[in-house]
């Protein structure tokens, strides 16, 4: 189960789209992303994250998306309850013939 999310999404989405106007002016640039953390009352990082992670959402930077990340999460742990089920049934199969070969043996 997923970690709950420290901040809301509507603060997420505040701080990306104010994020991405003040890089698209050259002048408010330097520092917008400090400007804007502490304008809303986070840590600079956190905007820059958002940021660069919606630019990988988005398709303008190279990475894994939220979508893509969330699907591999989803098919590693179903990888995860497929190996442990086929190790109970691995164990249980030498359980049975182990059983035979005894009743064979008597």
């Amino acid at each position: 189960m997923a970690a709950p999310r420290k901040y809301p999404d509507e603060l997420r989405e505040r701080a990306t789209r104010m994020a991405v106007e003040a890089r698209s002016d050259p002048a408010a640039r330097a520092g917008a992303l400090a400007r804007i953390g502490k304008r809303l009352g986070i840590n600079a990082e956190t905007p820059r994250n958002w940021v660069t992670q919606a630019e990988v959402d988005g398709g303008v930077r190279p990475g894994t998306s939220t979508d893509d990340a969330q699907r591999i999460a989803e098919l590693e742990r179903e990888n995860r309850e497929l190996r442990r089920a086929n190790e109970i049934l691995e164990t249980a199969s030498a359980s049975f013939a182990q059983a035979e070969l005894d009743r064979r043996l008597k």
